[in-house]
């Protein structure tokens, strides 16, 4: 099965300020690097979804230091970059079409934020027929809400999606 490593929304906003912290940050990175340096040991291609707005107020508007993909990832020229303008990183980008156009069956799926652009795009690629993905632990993060802290959040979805949506499997497996 033809596979493709991608990480969503691991930008510099989530490192800049301390009230956007993702939870574990520095272990999530050092993981996804981990899966990155797996990906291109077996030619996997390794794709980054970069949320985009147009909104100058916004942290992730185009071009701003908060927007770029964050510094500590090891990223080459040859890995793709998609921009999303959504929490889905399907809707309204090349996303469908490159997975389609280079035979990619299953997803390895990391990055931010486990409740919104992770979820969003979990369940949009399982209804779009990718319904084998993976998932490692500590690959994914999130920040606090007022409800649940990160971590609350991270297990609820990972219960959520585990078995139904993808397979979470420990870090290393």
């Amino acid at each position: 099965m033809k596979q493709a490593l991608m990480i969503v929304d691991m930008q510099e906003a989530f490192f800049n300020h301390s009230q956007n912290f993702l939870y574990q940050s520095d272990l999530v990175v050092s993981n996804i690097n981990g899966l990155i340096e797996q990906a291109r040991q077996k030619d996997i291609p390794v794709i980054f979804i970069q949320h985009t707005t147009q909104d100058e107020q916004d942290g992730f508007f185009e071009g701003s230091e908060d927007w770029q993909l964050h510094k500590n990832l090891l990223r080459s020229p040859a890995d793709k970059v998609i921009q999303k303008t959504r929490w889905d990183a399907f809707y309204q980008t090349e996303l469908l079409d490159y997975l389609k156009a280079n035979g990619i069956e299953q997803l390895i799926i990391a990055g931010a934020q486990t409740e919104f652009c992770l979820d969003t795009t979990i369940r949009a690629a399982y209804s779009l027929g990718f319904q084998n993905n993976i998932m490692y632990k500590n690959t994914q993060s999130t920040i606090s809400s007022a409800i649940l802290k990160a971590d609350e959040i991270i297990r609820h979805h990972e219960g959520i999606w585990n078995n139904r949506f993808l397979t979470i499997k420990e870090y290393g497996e």
